[in-house]
């Protein structure tokens, strides 16, 4: 212990003896700028909707909120995934008729809507295929459905929130997430679910 003392002293002894390090050149101040990854949300939108055809109203659906939600059921039966994705909110529809709209297009909520897009779809994927593990390829006794008495209106969109199904073997459940209804049309904006 002494013999790590004593070497410890003579370690900085010889350090403060020692001559000056030369010191370090002067910083040079680099020219390049800092570039920020986020873009103004004209750019973002601009940058989503690129390669996308202009839609102009919501196609396919349905013409009722109760015809779509019985066409969801029964796609959810027969495990029919391309019904399935034909009653979904499409990208075109989102960037188009959806976003402009919404909450979070603008502060303080607002979003890239191509992150929005992004965490919308991974719900609706997980959702769907939990319900398809649980429901999928057997008659799950359809009862009903029911959605929030007054739709949250954003522009031209109607949306009903809150909406569960009624079916023979539980109690009003989520299904899906909301019902989009615009100009006479109605389609679901995501499958994130509460199963």
């Amino acid at each position: 212990m002494l013999k790590q003392f004593v070497l410890l002293t003579v370690l900085l002894a010889l350090a403060a003896c020692a001559p000056d390090a030369p010191a370090a050149p002067p910083a040079v101040r680099s020219s390049a700028r800092v570039v920020d990854s986020i873009f103004p949300p004209e750019e973002a939108m601009r940058r989503f909707r690129a390669g996308l055809l202009k839609v102009d109203s919501l196609s396919g659906g349905a013409s009722t909120r109760g015809e779509l939600v019985r066409r969801f059921v029964r796609a959810v039966e027969m495990q029919d995934t391309a019904e399935l994705q034909a009653l979904l909110l499409s990208r075109a529809e989102f960037a188009y008729l959806y976003f402009p709209a919404s909450r979070f297009a603008r502060p303080p909520l607002r979003t890239d809507p191509a992150l929005l897009w992004f965490q919308m779809q991974m719900n609706s994927e997980k959702g769907i295929v939990r319900l398809l593990r649980r429901k999928g390829g057997a008659d799950a006794g359809f009862r009903g459905h029911a959605c929030e008495d007054e739709p949250v209106i954003e522009g031209e969109n109607r949306l009903w929130e809150r909406c569960t199904v009624r079916v023979a073997d539980s109690a009003a459940v989520r299904w899906f997430g909301t019902v989009i209804e615009r100009g006479g049309r109605y389609k679901m904006v995501g499958y994130a679910n509460g199963l």
